[in-house]
Order: structure tokens, then C-alpha cells, then sequence
């Protein structure tokens, strides 16, 4: 028995040995190299807008916010455009905020406009908060798609699988950087497409298990620009901490030479289409604490949009976008440049 348990611990190890040697260490030794990095998407619509710039960034699981700015020429109305790629071992929001600052001086901008897809809204926010209160560049607005303002606003299924990923994260050595964990991750997540309930267990359809896995080797394992475990473990932890409220507080105090940035709320008309997000309870938290008589809260509800997808809905976001949100925007703009520098 002493024997069988030696043998059987010697496996595990030589096991455990590879695992680190092959996935984890080379994994590691990529994300300690990588940087948060700030993208150009559109130039200016108009090149009196060249003092304000409009930074996007992207929700959980993704990266590189480019992709989204580009499907918005929208947002070039407003001014120039960037596009934030997250460092890929986390997010610091302050590190991003300060970035955000530095190009806008190298640049002469003085105006910034926020956009955060999803949880991208909640880091927005926080950075938000971060220029607005610690730099002098001047917050004209923060526009939010779609964004959970707390936990609870994230549906149980989905809430449940960031809590596992995040589980795991804490107790099983290297998880943050094992693709072997994020593949097994990814495939389960998609398992309503090929588990079917069966009589004792699952009937497994395996041509379309072979083909969800082509699909998470190609976009979440290969991928350049796919997230790594690290980062979607801040992503999800940021909306855990639910500091969104305390963020919209503090951009609704008053400053002493800072206006009061607009706040904007993208949602679909039909709550039921997000999946992920109960938008009308974000509505809600929103409403308390950036509406009213003095608010300063505008939302917008399209028809037809989903969860925080302006990739695979363009026209409708950005004619919304072109209809509502500028004009109601460009009051605050104007006011902002109409205040000493």
C-alpha cells in the first residue's frame, strides 16, 4: 500500500512537473512583458474637436478595445479616439488613468470622454474618478454599455462562472497563467452546445464538441489578443468590489474648477435581451445616484442591441450614438470649453 501511494504521488508530480515546466512558466515569463498600451481608432470628425479625446475600453474577457472603437465612428463627433489595450497580467486603474493623462498633454488635449462596454463600465468609472479628482485634464462625460454597477446586477449564471474561475484562481497553484485551465474553462462554459440532458448522464454531441473546441483553441488560447486568467480574474473581482457607486458619488460632488462630468447609460429597450447584465437594476442604481431634477444621468435604450455588442450591431449604436448621445454630450463639451483653462 506504502508503495502504491509512492507511485501514485511520484505521478502526480512528474505531472505537476510538466504542467509548470510547459504551460505555466512560459505562460508567466509572456505576461510579465506585457504593458497597458493606449491605440489610436478614429481621428477627429471635426478638427475643432482635436481638444477632446474619447478612450474606450472593453468588458470582460477581452483585451484590446480596438475592435469596438473602430465599430463606432460615432465616437469621432466627440474627437479623437483611442483605444485601451489592458496589460494582460491586470488592471490598475490608476496606471490607466495616468496614461490616459500623459497622451492628453502630449497631444494638447484637454477634454476626455470615457466609454466602457460592460465591465469595461466599471473600470471607466474608476478611472473616471481618477482624472476627474487627481489630474488637470477635464472629465467631459463617461458613457456606459450595458455596465453592472454591482455584483448583483450580473445574472446568476454568469455571475456563477466568474465565482468559479476566480475560485480556482485562488487555490490552485498557477492558475493564473495555465491555458490548460482556461481551455477546460471555456469549453465548459459552452456545454449547452453540445451536452444535451440524457437519462443518467449527458449525451454528448461530439461534432460540435470538436468544433466549440477548434473555436476556444483559436480565439482564447492562440489568440494574441485574447485575455489571459489573470485578467479576467481583476475584471471580475472589479465588479465584485462594487465600487461603481462610490465612483458616481464622488464625479457628482462639487469641484472647485471642475464641472460635473455627464453620465450616459446604453441599454437594450427589451431588458430580457442581455443575458449577462440585469440592466434594469443598473438603470435603477444609476437613476439613484446620477439622475433626479439636478442629475446629470441620460439613458438610452435602442432597439434590437444585446449584451454590449456594437461589433455585431453597428448602425444601431451608432445611430443612437449620432441622435442622442452627442447632443446631449456636446452641452457639457461646451460648457467645459467655456471654462478658463
Amino acid at each position: 500500500m506504502a508503495l502504491r501511494t509512492l507511485g501514485v504521488l511520484l505521478v502526480a508530480l512528474m505531472l505537476f512537473v510538466q504542467y509548470w515546466v510547459h504551460d505555466v512558466s512560459p505562460e508567466r515569463e509572456r505576461l510579465a512583458q506585457t504593458d497597458p498600451a493606449l491605440l489610436p481608432a478614429h481621428l477627429p470628425a471635426d478638427a475643432r474637436d482635436w481638444d477632446t479625446a474619447v478612450v474606450d475600453l472593453v468588458g470582460l474577457g477581452g483585451l484590446d478595445a480596438g475592435p469596438t472603437a473602430r465599430a463606432l465612428p460615432s465616437l469621432s463627433r466627440f474627437g479623437v479616439v483611442w483605444a485601451v489595450r489592458y496589460d494582460n497580467a491586470g488592471i490598475d486603474t490608476k496606471v490607466i488613468a495616468e496614461m490616459i493623462v500623459r497622451a492628453a498633454r502630449y497631444g494638447n488635449v484637454r477634454n476626455i470622454v470615457l466609454v466602457g462596454h460592460s465591465m469595461g463600465g466599471v473600470i471607466a468609472l474608476e478611472v473616471a474618478r481618477h482624472i476627474h479628482l487627481g489630474s488637470d485634464r477635464r472629465l467631459v462625460a463617461v458613457m456606459l454599455d450595458c455596465t453592472p454597477m454591482d455584483l448583483n446586477a450580473v445574472r446568476p449564471e454568469s455571475r456563477s462562472r466568474g465565482a468559479d474561475l476566480a475560485r480556482l484562481m485562488g487555490w490552485l497553484p498557477g492558475a493564473r497563467e495555465s491555458r490548460l485551465l482556461r481551455f477546460a474553462v471555456e469549453v465548459a462554459a459552452r456545454r449547452e452546445r453540445f451536452a444535451h440532458r440524457g437519462a443518467l448522464v449527458p449525451d454528448i454531441d461530439y461534432s460540435t464538441l470538436r468544433e466549440v473546441a477548434s473555436e476556444v483553441l483559436r480565439d482564447k488560447i492562440f489568440s494574441k489578443d485574447a485575455a489571459s486568467n489573470g485578467l479576467i480574474e481583476a475584471q471580475f473581482l472589479a465588479i465584485v468590489a462594487g465600487g461603481s457607486t462610490a465612483d458616481l458619488r464622488a464625479l457628482s460632488r462639487p469641484h472647485p474648477d471642475k464641472e460635473r462630468p455627464a453620465i450616459v447609460f446604453l441599454r437594450p429597450r427589451e431588458a430580457w435581451r442581455d443575458r449577462i447584465v440585469d440592466v434594469e437594476y443598473s438603470h435603477e442604481v444609476l437613476i439613484e445616484h446620477a439622475g433626479g431634477v439636478d442629475g446629470t444621468l441620460l439613458v438610452v435604450m435602442p432597439r434590437r442591441t444585446e449584451h454590449a455588442n456594437p461589433i455585431q450591431r453597428p448602425a444601431e449604436y451608432n445611430a443612437i450614438i449620432e441622435s442622442q448621445v452627442l447632443p446631449f454630450v456636446r452641452r457639457y463639451q461646451e460648457q467645459i470649453r467655456n471654462q478658463p483653462p
